[in-house]
């Protein structure tokens, strides 16, 4: 590994995307830390101290997706959460709305084109995440148990309001040019980097709390528990994730004047966990409208106690029950949208492709739903299970909060992005070091 690192450095080419890579990942963390105008840095701080302390879950997940940022209330606070979100609403949207698919079916002129709609979307759900965010600070409901939590934004005018709402939108806008730079001119895929590099920023600082709040051997047994823990979850998720069911496909061989084409073999790979981590980020997403609502609630009433009690902390048996049950639909609900068998059937039927044993067009489409529905089961369950990692980690550890490190959309999202950047340098070493017959 050592030795395909170095040479990969030592390829003129490769090593300038690598060191552009880095550059952009370092100006990225920089602008993580740059606050934005009207807040106050002390208070600020002072209530970071008190939620790292506390179980702050509410924001959990758009505070890991920044890096974060978005406690800290930077000029990158929103992080790459925008965009993600804008796509996910548009891959949706393509199998509602006819213009958007035929966009799709269009190639690259199309994707194009919806890439421009997904940037369009990314920046009005800046200008809604950011005035929602504002007004939390503004509130104080974004640090419930800190001390100093109404003298964070010190000067609540319009005009000051605004200002830190364009700023906001501004480095989220700035965020994905980023992330195209790097998909352009650098190594892997940006938004894939930037929130690989966003989540695992956080890893160092969750290792060491767990440390200090450790009572064992002054933590130590907590802590390399913990690490060992997460090579175990990076092994079971290394294995699932690269595991697949492949399809054979063989295509029939056909003359053309003297020459004959086709006769080739191939396969469809479908895999274990094809919807990946988007059912995940759907399922937290929806449990975090209750507890949404309730925080901002100012009445005390019963229907407002019960969603605390059951919804807010996440260790609770409702909870969790509707959380796995929400990820194995979700995952189902995904892969359904994402991928058509019968649009796959109808392409093998066109080029003369067919499955052994399994006549073209509609048998092909119905045995494709068979084989990706039972494939689908254990990948649902298998979601389920390392998304409920940080719980069980809430339970076994008093003092580790919920963004336990290696577990639930953090070692998903890490394990796929970095799985996928190795493939991407592998490949361009294997296209410098091939040798051919001639040297």
């Amino acid at each position: 590994m050592l030795t395909a690192f170095a040479r990969a450095f030592q390829t003129p080419d490769l090593r300038k995307k690598l060191l552009f890579t880095l550059a952009i990942i370092v100006l990225y963390r920089l602008g993580s830390h740059i606050p934005i105008p009207g807040v106050s840095y002390q208070n600020v701080q002072i209530c970071v101290d008190a939620a790292s302390r506390g179980n702050n879950s509410l924001f959990g997940l758009v505070n890991m997706f920044s890096g974060g940022a978005l406690l800290q209330i930077t000029i990158f606070a929103l992080g790459i959460m925008p965009y993600i979100t804008a796509s996910i609403i548009l891959q949706l949207l393509t199998v509602v709305i006819p213009r958007l698919e035929a966009l799709k079916k269009e190639g690259q002129a199309g994707t194009a084109k919806i890439t421009q709609y997904t940037r369009y979307l990314t920046v009005a759900l800046a200008v809604l995440q950011g005035t929602g965010l504002v007004a939390t600070a503004r509130s104080g409901a974004l640090f419930p148990s800190c001390p100093v939590r109404d003298q964070i934004v010190p000067d609540q005018s319009i005009f000051t309001t605004v200002v830190m709402v364009i700023t906001m939108t501004a480095g989220t806008a700035a965020v994905m040019w980023l992330g195209e730079l790097i998909t352009d001119r650098g190594i892997g895929n940006g938004m894939s980097i930037l929130m690989f590099i966003s989540i695992a920023a956080g890893f160092p600082g969750a290792l060491w709390a767990i440390k200090k709040s450790g009572s064992l051997a002054q933590g130590w047994i907590e802590f390399g528990t913990v690490i060992l823990i997460g090579f175990v979850m990076v092994g079971l998720v290394v294995f699932v994730e690269q595991a697949q069911r492949r399809i054979p496909v063989q295509y029939a061989k056909r003359m053309i004047g003297r020459r004959s084409y086709g006769g080739t073999s191939t396969y469809i790979p479908l895999k274990v966990n094809q919807a990946g981590v988007i059912p995940v980020i759907f399922a937290s997403s929806l449990l975090y409208i209750p507890a949404l609502v309730a925080q901002f609630s100012n009445s005390d009433s019963a229907w407002k106690r019960w969603i605390e009690a059951h919804f807010v902390r996440g260790d609770h048996p409702y909870y969790i029950a509707t959380y796995f049950v929400l990820i194995v639909f979700f995952a189902f609900f995904y892969v359904a949208i994402s991928f058509n068998p019968e649009d796959v059937a109808d392409n093998m039927k066109k080029y003369g492709g067919f499955i052994p044993g399994i006549r073209a067009g509609r048998p092909t489409a119905e045995y494709l739903s068979y084989v990706l529905n039972r494939i689908t089961w254990p990948g649902s369950l298998y979601l389920g299970l390392i998304a409920l990692v940080p719980t069980m980690a809430l339970a076994g550890f008093g003092g580790a909060n919920q963004n336990f490190p290696f577990g639930g959309t953090s070692i998903l999202i890490i394990v796929g992005v970095g799985l996928e950047t190795v493939k991407q340098i592998e490949s361009q070493l294997q296209q410098r070091n091939y040798e051919g017959f001639l040297r």
